[in-house]
């Protein structure tokens, strides 16, 4: 078993900056990628971005040159540097780890960006 637990969603006005982070815990070894999704309300779950234990990182096109994905293998933490933020980017948050042929999911944290 994997536990996710996200933490520095919040409040920020548009063009700020947010950076959520990801402690992984349990079973962390082995785990081939991980990624940030977001939800935004009446909408799907989709991608952010994702990145692997290669380090090789993978981003949806609308956030590509204002979030950075990164992952601290030390400190079992996983990050998302958010700059430039805008309304559009208003969501749930969700950690993602994929291990073998079992994903695993964080409780989300809410992001929200004010015009």
């Amino acid at each position: 078993q994997v536990q996710l637990v996200e933490s520095g969603g919040g409040l920020v006005q548009a063009g700020g900056s947010l950076r959520l982070s990801c402690a992984a815990s349990g079973s962390i070894f082995m785990i081939n990628v991980m990624g940030w999704y977001r939800q935004a309300p009446g909408k799907q779950r989709e991608l952010v971005a994702t990145i692997t234990s290669g380090g090789s990182t993978n981003y949806v096109d609308s956030v590509k040159g204002r979030f950075t994905i990164s992952r601290d293998n030390a400190k079992n933490t996983l990050y998302l540097q958010m700059n430039s933020l805008k309304p559009a980017d208003t969501a749930v948050y969700y950690c993602n780890a994929i291990k073998g042929q079992r994903v695993y999911w964080g409780q989300g944290t809410q992001v929200t960006v004010s015009s």
